[in-house]
């Protein structure tokens, strides 16, 4: 017997488990039987009939066997009968609203601790249900995992044990502060009580949401039906023309113009992706507060009461329950805030031991095994020597003597005071899912995004970062002093597809570029990582012959193929004393900002008589160096003081090549020297039209003692060329949207590059990859 899959080991179990909290089998016998399907050995002769059943199953994941006719589909229950009477349990569920939870206190120890409790939650808990033990190098999860699964029996049904009824093949994927999994019928209820009690009962605050559903056997390969097998809305009906074209038909199910795509638009929709839909409803619902029946009602999140006459903690939320007088700024900390300290310091230290402060608080919880972002970058480096020694150099002090920034104020100590938030989320996920038929591409596609989510912050990282030098910090109680060597990063959150990153300003738009650049790669199966295998096919099927159509500037970039993915990323380059709540506002504005520009980017191609998509990732970023530069919003902001008449002046959002151009042209400008006060005055020049700041910035160009052919080549000719002429309007470039030159408008990226001359650091700064224009044929 050949070895089945994790999904079809999954379906196998439930069929074999039966509809009932206690097994249709003894347990003795199931065990087996998992043992035998993972082996590809033969099964107890008492579960036989299963895999009949799975193979039955495992048939309909190819189009050419889907029941085409109601009646076919008669036939195939009438010849199965089991994948028509047995039922499975599905589970979504995970933490919700967690920057409230992350970023609910401004100090980085708090915020570390609180993004590594809810991951240690999701990666490791979570997976402990279903007897998972998460594989680190430098961690044992054994004991960890095994107290969950007691957890999880002390507080549910304990005959049967609940943990008997979940193996980890019912796993779809745990990433992303989400998990998807299948489980016997009757556990479903208890399995989504126990996904919400896990987080509050470890983090006390933090909010979650889990449902369940129990679905047919047959429905997770031909999606909902109903329960009268002839009520049921099938094919036939639907290729009739009245019916899908009816507004509601296609509000369903997509428009389609001819009958001849019924089959396959019917086929995408029908098929376990109409299940998850289901599930994505119904968590919205209850998170929004509405009952589930047979659940514990989530409408009031957890609080905690305050007194007048008691000391709050640092939030000012809840009660004080401790002093910790021998802590910098000696901190009042409550119970959910000494959990995340407690967390941060172990993720900071990897020390397990339990310090003294948190022995005089009292607590008997414990935060288990935290393994830090640091941590997994570290390993990641240390199976991949390239990027090892693109960070450390070859000559090095010892990675023990590089210590990890306690603070902001530190983190900004390598950077001239600046720091930069970086928050990215990947492009057309939802587009992609939705044509996810079955589980086992889910669990695929699933699997390649973490990858490429991780390893894309991970290079990028390594190839712009490496320790540095910390200097000018005056800390007496601090363990880093003047000369100490630190990580120059925080990585808040990678899950899924999300990224949170505090990074030097220097080099942060450079490691936004390459995250995306990187991200795309990696799905395209353009850059090997030790030990990544990207399964999936993520790459459009025609190329994109005019790339030049969706960017701004007039070098040439030959046709290449696209990604379906892509990463978009809101960069804010701020002071290191940027209240941390608000640097988390602006940058979730950017975020939004440069995805929405990523929806605009298509055109018709009239020969073609379609449109065409630009796939790839945007980047929008921002430069506050002062507080109190925006009141409202940064849209707001550049609407009022950056639009006059028909010049705008700046030219964010980018594309990520434009990006690529415009460092390059900030490099040029700072290796011709460009004067500052001259810079500055170019850019005040700009709001006195065009023909004035053209003036301006001429003369002074043509005064450059030294790259003046520079500037001119990655500047004027690559931003800046006439559209009635051979010459150029720098720093003016013509709004690429706009059909004749008396509608135009104009802008320029001069006031962004001045903004970050003197923050962009281009030192010491290597690729992996070559450019769009190199990789294209």
């Amino acid at each position: 017997m050949d070895k089945m899959s994790s999904i079809s080991i999954a379906i196998a179990w439930c069929l074999a488990w039966g509809d009932e909290k206690k097994p249709q089998h003894d347990l003795s016998v199931l065990q087996k039987m998992h043992q035998a399907l993972m082996s590809g050995e033969q099964v107890p002769e008492e579960v036989s009939f299963v895999i009949d059943a799975v193979k039955q199953w495992e048939k309909l994941k190819k189009p050419e066997n889907f029941p085409n006719t109601l009646e076919n589909l008669k036939q195939l229950l009438k010849k199965c009968p089991i994948l028509w009477e047995s039922k499975i349990g599905l589970v979504y569920g995970g933490a919700t609203k967690i920057k409230q939870y992350v970023f609910e206190e401004s100090k980085l120890p708090d915020i570390r601790g609180a993004s590594g409790l809810l991951d240690r939650i999701n990666l490791v808990d979570l997976p402990a249900f279903f007897n998972v033990i998460p594989q680190a190098s430098n961690c044992n999860y054994s004991i960890q995992c095994q107290e969950v699964r007691k957890w999880l029996n002390e507080n549910f049904d304990n005959e049967p044990k609940f943990s008997d009824g979940l193996i980890p093949e019912l796993i779809i994927y745990s990433t992303g502060g989400n998990i998807l999994a299948f489980c016997p019928a009757a556990f479903v209820d208890n399995l989504a009580n126990a996904i919400e009690k896990r987080y509050t009962e470890e983090t006390l605050t933090a909010n979650s949401c889990a449902v369940g559903e129990r679905f047919r056997i047959i429905e997770t390969r031909l999606g909902l039906l109903k329960n009268n097998i002839d009520e049921t809305f099938w094919l036939e009906k639907y290729q009739q023309q009245e019916v899908y074209k009816h507004s509601l038909v296609e509000a369903y199910f997509g428009k389609i113009t001819e009958v001849f795509q019924a089959i396959e638009n019917f086929q995408k929709h029908k098929s376990f992706n109409e299940l998850t839909t289901k599930l994505a409803i119904r968590f919205n619902q209850r998170r929004s507060g509405n009952d589930s029946e047979n659940r514990p009602n989530r409408s009031y999140p957890p609080m905690f009461e305050t007194h007048p006459y008691l000391r709050r903690d640092e939030s000012d939320k809840r009660s004080s329950i401790s002093h910790l007088t021998h802590f910098a700024g000696q901190p009042y900390l409550s119970e959910t805030l000494t959990r995340k300290r407690r967390v941060g310091d172990r993720a900071k230290t990897g020390d397990y031991r339990t310090p003294k402060w948190y022995q005089e608080t009292g607590l008997k919880w414990e935060a288990g095994i935290i393994e830090g972002w640091l941590d997994k970058c570290e390993d990641f480096l240390a199976n991949n020597p390239e990027q090892s020694q693109a960070y450390y150099g070859i000559n090095y002090r010892h990675k023990k003597e590089i210590k990890i920034p306690q603070s902001l104020t530190q983190l900004s100590k390598v950077s001239q005071g600046y720091i930069a938030y970086i928050y990215a989320d990947g492009n057309n996920m939802g587009g992609f899912i939705q044509n996810i038929r079955t589980p086992e591409k889910y669990q695929e596609f699933s699997k390649d995004v973490e990858n490429a989510t991780k390893y894309a912050v991970y290079q990028a990282l390594a190839y712009n970062l490496h320790p540095r030098e910390i200097k000018g910090i005056n800390e007496p109680e601090s363990k880093i002093q003047d000369g100490d060597l630190i990580h120059p990063f925080e990585i808040i959150t990678i899950g899924g597809d999300d990224i949170l990153l505090i990074v030097p300003a220097d080099k942060s738009l450079q490691i936004a570029q390459m995250i995306g650049e990187q991200f795309e790669n990696i799905l395209l199966g353009k850059v090997k990582i030790s030990g990544v295998t990207i399964k999936g096919n993520y790459q459009v099927e025609e190329k994109l012959s005019e790339p030049n159509k969706f960017h701004r500037f007039c070098e040439k970039i030959s046709e290449h193929y696209q990604c379906k993915l892509s990463m978009s990323s809101g960069v804010l380059i701020t002071a290191y004393n940027t209240p941390i709540y608000y640097a988390e506002k602006l940058t979730t504005q950017l975020l939004k900002s440069a995805k929405k520009y990523a929806k605009t980017l298509k055109y018709t191609d009239q020969q073609k008589q379609k449109e065409i998509t630009y796939y790839g990732g945007t980047v929008d970023f921002f430069t506050m160096k002062s507080v109190t530069m925006i009141s409202s919003n940064i849209e707001d902001f550049r609407k009022q003081a950056l639009n006059i008449d028909r010049l705008k002046l700046y030219a964010a959002p980018y594309t990520i090549p434009e990006l690529d151009k415009f460092l390059k042209s900030i490099h040029a400008l700072k290796e011709a020297d460009f004067p500052k006060s001259q810079l500055y005055q170019v850019r005040s020049f700009l709001e006195r039209g065009r023909r004035t700041a053209s003036l301006n910035y001429y003369y002074f160009r043509h005064r450059l003692k030294k790259g003046q052919d520079a500037l001119k080549a990655n500047f004027e000719d690559i931003w800046c060329p006439a559209k009635t002429n051979k010459g150029n309007i720098a720093p003016w470039m013509c709004e690429i949207k706009e059909n004749t030159m008396e509608e135009s408008k104009y802008e320029t990226i001069w006031r962004e590059m001045v903004d970050l001359y003197d923050l962009i650091d281009f030192s010491d700064t290597k690729s992996p990859q070559p450019s769009i224009k190199e990789t294209a044929p």
